[in-house]
């Protein structure tokens, strides 16, 4: 795989596109997961209670699947500099069952440089897909990334 180029603030064009390589959901995920968090709801690490809920077999947690989607974003074909966080707005929209492939695609839906200057807030529009071209997950991550100026500093 050709090196991408990690983008500054400066360098991002409002409605630039990636998408990230595809993952499979593992019953060992979902028990890292559980044991990281110390939520082992039974719907998640038990076969036999998952059943007769109403997903009929074990699933993922919500919150694995935004790290899954957050994390995936970083391996994208669309990259940028190391930034901040701001937070994210995020819907479970469909449950993630082991055996699924997933994979993330997002937009940048707008873009605004910081009052201070030297940083600037990108809006992600953002989708966590399965296999069979199911949005799972979608919502809009707030990311402060460097202008090119700031990271020559």
């Amino acid at each position: 795989m050709p090196d991408i180029k990690e983008l500054h603030f400066d360098e991002v064009e409002t409605g630039a596109a990636g998408t990230s390589p595809k993952v499979t959901m593992t019953s060992e995920m979902i028990m890292a997961y559980a044991d990281l968090t110390g939520d082992h709801t039974p719907v998640h690490t038990d076969e036999e209670f998952a059943r007769k809920s109403a997903f009929g077999q074990r699933v993922a947690h919500g919150l694995l699947g935004l790290s899954l989607a957050d994390g995936l974003k970083t391996q994208a074909d669309l990259r940028f500099v190391p930034g901040m966080s701001l937070g994210w707005e995020w819907d479970f929209k469909l449950p993630i069952a082991i055996g699924d492939e997933l994979f993330c695609r997002f937009t940048v839906e707008s873009k605004r440089e910081t009052s201070k200057g030297g940083w600037g807030i990108l809006r992600l529009a953002s989708e966590l897909v399965n296999q069979r071209g199911e949005v799972v997950q979608t919502g809009v991550h707030k990311l402060m990334i460097p202008t090119k100026s700031t990271a020559a500093a």
